[in-house]
């Protein structure tokens, strides 16, 4: 079982908060402590964003160190014109969640008709920006139909990570309307989309 190690760097003296999005930029320049603060600062979110979809807490940590080793590798690619960092860093997290629950079930899948494990795909960069980024836009335009409480509530769980308790407290609501925003804007969000059970 793999275990969440920070990277921690000793650092001299305290310095004021800085924002994730300059925390960032400085990790695109392989600044270590840079990633050290942003680790400390953003991984409980990212392992608890992992957690509520993989539910199995080795392969929630095993998914996270990934999402925080592409993290280091891409922080170059991140552009503050296009969103936060928070919002790149838990949009990573959660399709690097997606794609293990994806090839877990493939991989199954797999097993049982040819009984062969662990195929190689041929890895197209442009093709995986062009397809994110398309299905960026389609959930951005998706989400534009929403009214904002279901709005709020979708952005707070599935982007920030939250869990409905915190999103209760969070807006002052209870848990129940918490959840019937989220039900009601998760149906609304597929009819959108045009996705189908």
């Amino acid at each position: 079982m793999l275990k969440l190690v920070s990277p921690h760097i000793e650092r001299d003296d305290p310095a004021p908060e800085v924002s994730l999005d300059s925390l960032l930029e400085r990790v695109a320049t392989a600044d270590q402590r840079a990633f050290s603060e942003l680790y400390d600062r953003v991984a409980p979110r990212v392992l608890g964003l992992i957690r509520r979809l993989l539910v199995d807490h080795a392969q929630s940590e095993e998914v996270t160190q990934e999402v925080f080793l592409e993290i280091w590798k891409t922080a170059p690619r991140f552009d503050t014109d296009r969103g936060a960092a928070m919002s790149w860093i838990l949009t990573m997290a959660h399709r690097r969640a997606v794609d293990r629950v994806r090839s877990s079930q493939s991989g199954h899948d797999r097993d049982l008709k040819i009984g062969i494990r662990d195929l190689e795909r041929e890895y197209d960069q442009t093709s995986e920006t062009v397809e994110i980024r398309i299905e960026h836009e389609r959930v951005k335009k998706a989400m534009g139909q929403l009214t904002e409480l279901q709005r709020q509530a979708i952005s707070l769980a599935y982007y920030g990570g939250y869990s409905h308790s915190e999103i209760a407290e969070l807006l002052h609501v209870p848990i129940g309307t918490v959840k019937t925003r989220l039900r009601d804007g998760m149906i609304r969000l597929r009819d959108e989309m045009g996705v189908t059970k």
